[in-house]
């Protein structure tokens, strides 16, 4: 039941951001196999637990067999720097809790790793171009670059990851965040769990949902 609340929820946001398609019929009259039958799946982005995030978002995975078209709409996010975006497998299917937060520099907040056991590992990058693998995590040149977006593109995902979308066990996390309010990433929260070059702000996660 709470599945398909979430996912009316969901459906409820679709319009607001102007995605008009979500809910087309395919036109098959055909039975195909399970792990080829066309899905949706739809996930309502919210703000992760004391990283003092505004914004809100959707997602919508189109998936027909390996092909994923997937389209991410943001807003409220901090503007004029960069968002990465992954497709998160293999872990409890869900999205840290206030519980899961640590100090971070001496402030209570929620970095990646704090987050892992909830969502998983990076299944896959939601990149703007080229590469979509875990190693573009933190391609930061080939992500929205702006706190409000649309986001839009079809890619071939792996088995491993079709099949998290297949059991209600992939999540959507959107990274970066102004915790300080300063309108840039700073050193706040100190250096990036991920990335020691970076600042613990630019990959912090700062919405996240569960896709069904």
């Amino acid at each position: 039941m709470r599945k398909l609340l979430v996912s009316a929820a969901i459906a409820g946001l679709l319009l607001p951001f102007g995605a008009t398609t979500a809910f087309a019929d395919s036109g098959h009259s055909s039975t195909p196999s399970k792990e080829q039958r066309n899905s949706f799946t739809f996930a309502l982005l919210l703000p992760v637990a004391n990283n003092r995030v505004t914004g809100i978002g959707n997602a919508v995975v189109d998936l027909h067999g390996h092909d994923a078209k997937i389209t991410i709409h943001v807003r409220g996010l901090l503007d004029h720097a960069p968002h990465a975006m992954h497709i998160h497998v293999k872990g409890s299917g869900e999205c840290p809790e206030a519980d899961d937060s640590t100090l971070q520099n001496g402030h209570l907040a929620t970095s990646t790793t704090d987050g892992l056991k909830d969502y998983g590992p990076i299944g896959t990058s939601l990149t703007t171009t080229g590469d979509t693998s875990p190693a573009s995590a933190l391609a930061v040149n080939r992500f929205p670059a702006t706190g409000t977006f649309t986001y839009s593109r079809t890619i071939q995902i792996t088995d491993q990851v079709v099949h998290a979308l297949r059991t209600d066990n992939a999540v959507v996390v959107i990274h970066g965040i102004d915790y300080n309010k300063n309108g840039r990433y700073d050193s706040v929260l100190g250096a990036s769990d991920l990335d020691p070059k970076l600042p613990q702000e630019a990959t912090a996660p700062a919405l996240c949902g569960p896709l069904h």
